[in-house]
């Protein structure tokens, strides 16, 4: 081998040599950083990552049907601080120092959840530490309270001098309070989910689409940048008044304290459109206040003597009947197989089947169902289900109960039927009968909401809804129609005519038609009780020209205590009320008349 072939071997054996060094070297890093350094680079991987985060959107307002906030989503703010921020540790710390006092005694002043020592004390405790996120107040703060702090001298400098950092939260609030509260509803949790009434029914409406952002590493700062706007929920507008539920709360709230009552219920229905212009549902707390708790209004329960009206409504448009037809009642208890009727009003006399509704008379009422459908009580119950009252989508609260008209087994459960036991209907179901009564025969469904907004345009529109065109013959509404006009102003036998010192549901002011009911309770382990009651009265108004229907139960009222007496006089003070508020009277030389539309 020649010396230049020997020295080209070398060379390719240096290099060789060299080549597998580095190999061996990177190799040995590499296994050093996998096995030694590997969680550090995984931290450092992880910063680079960006952190997703949503954009809540803002919860829809629920309004009134004038447009006011009956509940709404307002910006609440959680108050951090980063103490690591570079320029609060320049020069020996210079821009903390110097304002540390001020920024206690503004967050003292401001916020007020503690003293200025204290809010010093934990700043600065945290500054030597160096906590990143340090939740400065203990609540959140309203947007009045941000704007006074952001005056302070060191939060102005922002927030990449300050530490300073304001993280919004919305929280839904009722304007108006208690008011409608439970037909309303609520929401959990911090991402604002409906958990009960219109808030639930139009969940999805109200709670709009998050956005998305990210928080990125900027320039040497931590950026949250946008990816995906948030859209905000939609507007729910309701058919309540916010000045017609005040009316009708307070008419009840007094009459249920005035008894102590365990709960009281009050809904006021716009006649002709079957909009519920207000609703109030009260429960008496352990201190004897009374709250809204649960929504009576769309629970059912045996409706007593309210339920006569239904029956005869089937009688007379089946024919079995006429309103002139006359029936014998007595002052002892009419024995039928194995139950007793008894009447609250005992007479020995002969009634007419107005009259009988008049007086409210169960043993009349009993007779002329059973003469009626013994032996045919299916045909009762269909009849009654082919007015509507079984419609299973009656209104947009959720979880409200469908009406219970079973075909009874037998004619002892009719007689019982017939004056508003073993069936049951809730207040709203009841109203929703009697408004038909108001309407010409004409059912409409009870709504709550007439319209979904976005930024103040419809995106959806509901109008009234007819749920029977009619639900008897001209004849026979002609008919019951004068039989409850008698229950409020024949003051022999009304149930809720003028008595003595008391007015019932007569009013000097308004002319109002309707019919009370009083039904027995179930006492747990001993069954219907003679001494405690669920008592109601509901109607419509004016009578000549009906502009609203009103109905007002009060469940288990402290004795003495009256359907007439207790809830007819507050439907008249409802009626007045809303008569006076909405203007409907006009006077014509002298002469009030109503207006016509």
């Amino acid at each position: 081998m020649s010396e230049e072939q020997r020295n080209t071997v070398w060379r390719f054996a240096i290099i060789f040599i060299f080549i597998t060094l580095g190999f061996c070297a990177v190799l040995a890093k590499i296994i050093y950083i996998q096995a030694v350094e590997r969680s550090e680079w995984l931290k450092v991987a992880e910063r680079q990552v960006p952190t997703i985060r949503p954009i809540t959107a803002t919860r829809g307002n629920i309004l009134d049907c004038r447009g006011q906030l009956l509940a709404s989503s307002m910006p609440q703010y959680y108050v951090y601080m980063d103490t690591r921020v570079p320029a609060l540790h320049e020069r020996q710390g210079a821009l903390f120092v110097e304002n540390i006092d001020s920024l206690a005694h503004d967050l003292a002043t401001i916020v007020g959840d503690h003293t200025a020592g204290e809010y010093k004390a934990r700043i600065t405790n945290a500054y030597r530490r160096g906590e990143k996120r340090l939740k400065v107040c203990d609540h959140r703060i309203n947007y009045l309270q941000r704007q006074a702090l952001e005056q302070n001298r060191l939060i102005r400098r922002g927030k990449y001098k300050s530490g300073i950092l304001f993280e919004d939260q919305h929280r839904r609030i009722k304007p108006y309070g208690m008011l409608a509260s439970r037909t309303i509803g609520s929401i959990y949790g911090e991402g604002g989910v409906g958990n009960s009434g219109l808030e639930k029914r139009f969940d999805r409406e109200l709670r709009g689409i998050d956005g998305v952002s990210s928080i990125q590493r900027i320039g040497g700062r931590n950026e949250s940048v946008t990816m995906e706007e948030a859209v905000d929920g939609m507007d729910v507008v309701t058919t309540i008044d916010a000045n017609l539920q005040d009316i009708v709360e307070q008419a009840l709230l007094s009459k249920t304290a005035e008894r102590n009552a365990k709960w009281g219920c009050a809904i006021l229905m716009e006649t002709q459109t079957g909009y519920i212009r207000a609703i109030a549902n009260l429960d008496r707390a352990e201190d004897g206040s009374y709250y809204e708790a649960q929504n009576h209004a769309v629970q059912r329960v045996e409706p007593g003597s309210t339920f006569k009206t239904i029956a005869l409504v089937a009688a007379l448009d089946d024919g079995k009947i006429d309103i002139d037809d006359t029936v014998s009642v007595s002052r002892q208890p009419w024995q039928y197989f194995t139950v007793k009727h008894t009447d609250a009003h005992p007479m020995d006399t002969l009634l007419t089947v107005r009259s009988a509704l008049a007086v409210s008379s169960n043993i009349a009422l009993a007779k002329l169902i059973t003469r009626s459908y013994e032996g045919s009580a299916k045909k009762f119950v269909r009849r009654i289900e082919k007015m509507g009252l079984m419609d299973s989508i009656y209104c947009e609260i959720p979880g409200a109960d469908k009406a219970r008209i079973d075909v009874p087994r037998d004619t002892v459960t009719l007689s019982k039927m017939s004056y508003g036991y073993s069936v049951e209907l809730s207040p709203m179901q009841i109203l929703m009968f009697y408004n038909a009564l108001a309407n010409k025969g004409r059912m409409m469904r009870p709504m709550l909401v007439t319209a979904i907004q976005q930024n103040g345009e419809t995106e959806k529109l509901f109008r009234p809804e007819v749920v029977k065109s009619s639900i008897c013959s001209k004849q026979t509404l002609a008919d019951i129609q004068s039989a409850l006009h008698d229950v409020v102003w024949d003051n022999y036998l009304g149930t809720a005519s003028r008595r003595l010192w008391s007015r019932k549901a007569q009013s000097d002011l308004v002319s109002i038609a309707g019919k009370t009911g009083t039904a027995q309770l179930i006492i747990p382990r001993h069954g219907y009780s003679g001494k405690h009651h669920r008592i109601t009265f509901v109607g419509y108004f004016p009578e000549e020209n009906p502009r609203y229907t009103c109905i007002c139960m009060i469940e288990d009222p402290q004795y003495p205590y009256d359907a007439g007496m207790d809830c007819g006089s507050t439907v008249r003070v409802i009626a007045e009320r809303t008569m006076a508020y909405t203007g409907c009277y006009i006077y014509d030389k002298g002469e009030r008349k109503l207006e016509t539309r």
